[in-house]
């Protein structure tokens, strides 16, 4: 996760760039969105569009997976996601394929914007299972273009652990170490791969008049363990929902506890990484952590 390679971007470069490639949208208002997102950086265009740049070498390859696949996958999902409308190329100092998109309106999803509990949780597993059904033919397998989303989970054990010893006197480390290791001994995944967003967390997901209207930022997305979705189970949803989403979605226990694993070795990395830099995040992966720990002291 290292931001020392960032991209530094401002307003006159993007309305360069626009100006430059896209000459009939250059009389659009552009302004800045707050995001607490890390790898792109995101201006409104006009009232119906956005534009996302990568500010980091690392995200580069989202953009040419996101035009690819999204317009195919938006058809077949239940809840709206970005429309790539079209694709900038590098220019004016900026290194990177860059992407414009159709507006998505809502806020994100945190607990208190949401009206309905049960409703979201079964919405998301209507999202997931529909997602897992499309078929990955040619989906882009797990690496680094989606931050290695979907591999198995024995493969994140390094860094989950720096994450555990970084985290001492912050955290309950000990049953952290418990949670994980009890995570690892669940079955591998030996189906077939299936499609992933791969972040499913309270920043990716929008609410609109306290329902979940559309899920964003497909940066992760790849195809392989099903486990990687469910850590929304504890990203976001508590106990009660938890199990609402559970019984909308019916899977194995092995994936059940990998999905918890996921969720927990998110919520140790992303929090030790972003503990001082970015609240947003920290609060997220803690909410996440703290989720994890609780469901597992009650389920041993």
């Amino acid at each position: 996760m290292n931001q020392s390679n960032e991209i530094k971007l401002d307003l006159s470069l993007v309305k360069r760039l626009i100006a430059g490639q896209f000459p009939q949208w250059v009389d659009l208002p552009i302004k800045p969105v707050e995001s607490a997102g890390t790898d792109n950086v995101i201006y409104r265009l006009g009232e119906d569009m956005t534009v996302r740049l990568p500010r980091v070498e690392w995200a580069i390859g989202q953009v040419e997976k996101e035009q690819r696949w999204l317009p195919k996958l938006a058809s077949l999902l239940p809840l709206p996601i970005p429309s790539p409308l079209a694709m900038g190329m590098p220019a004016d100092g900026y290194p990177w394929h860059w992407s414009v998109y159709r507006w998505v309106e809502g806020k994100n999803a945190t607990i208190g914007r949401i009206d309905d509990p049960g409703q979201t949780a079964t919405a998301l597993a209507q999202f997931i299972s529909a997602l897992q059904r499309i078929d990955p033919t040619g989906g882009p397998p797990p690496g680094p273009h989606n931050s290695h989303r979907g591999v198995p989970l024995a493969m994140r054990d390094a860094p989950v652990r720096a994450a555990i010893a970084n985290l001492h006197n912050t955290i309950d480390t000990q049953a952290a170490t418990l949670a994980w290791e009890a995570a690892l001994q669940a079955p591998e995944w030996h189906g077939s791969a299936v499609w992933l967003h791969g972040d499913l967390h309270p920043g990716n997901l929008l609410v609109k008049q306290g329902r979940l209207c559309a899920v964003i930022d497909f940066g992760t997305l790849g195809v392989g363990d099903p486990a990687c979705d469910l850590m929304v189970a504890w990203t976001l949803l508590s106990t009660d929902t938890r199990n609402a989403f559970r019984l909308a979605l019916p899977v194995d226990e092995a994936t059940w506890e990998r999905g918890r694993g996921w969720a927990l070795s998110f919520g140790l990395i992303a929090f030790a990484y972003y503990l001082s830099t970015n609240p947003v995040l920290a609060r997220i992966s803690r909410h996440a952590i703290d989720e994890v720990l609780a469901d597992y002291k009650t389920s041993t």
